[in-house]
């Protein structure tokens, strides 16, 4: 289990770094045939992303890998305030995230316990076991 105390979108590019350091030592390294730590990489900074813009802090980012997946945890203190994807936004005005985290993953979804509200994907540990999930 991995996990990041967030306070700035200006941490994520280190705590990205931070990751990919972490899945290359785990076997996961950059690969053009094999994309599975980009997509983990893409899929993390897009829930933390969205919680340090939209969220309270302390935003806490934890990664679990579990048997077949990971599992990416981001939470933060916006307990009454649910993850709301883009409707009817020009792409290129972004808020897409939460659509790309749902077709990379195999389930999705949110929570809300005592003190903060999850957002959190798995993620297949190989593409090829990839089947999108739609609906959290």
């Amino acid at each position: 289990m991995w996990r990041w105390d967030l306070t700035s979108l200006a941490q994520l590019p280190a705590v990205r770094g931070a990751l990919r350091a972490r899945l290359d030592e785990v076997g996961f390294p950059r690969d053009a045939d094999d994309p599975v730590a980009d997509r983990m990489i893409l899929a993390f900074d897009e829930l933390a992303s969205n919680a340090l813009r939209h969220g309270h802090r302390p935003v806490v980012a934890t990664v679990v890998a579990g048997s077949g997946g990971w599992i990416l945890d981001i939470s933060d203190r916006a307990r009454h305030t649910m993850p709301m994807p883009a409707v009817d936004r020009d792409p290129a005005q972004g808020g897409l995230g939460l659509y790309l985290v749902a077709r990379m993953s195999v389930a999705h979804g949110w929570y809300v316990d005592d003190i903060s509200k999850h957002v959190w994907a798995c993620l297949p540990t190989t593409v090829e076991d990839r089947e999108p999930a739609y609906s959290s």
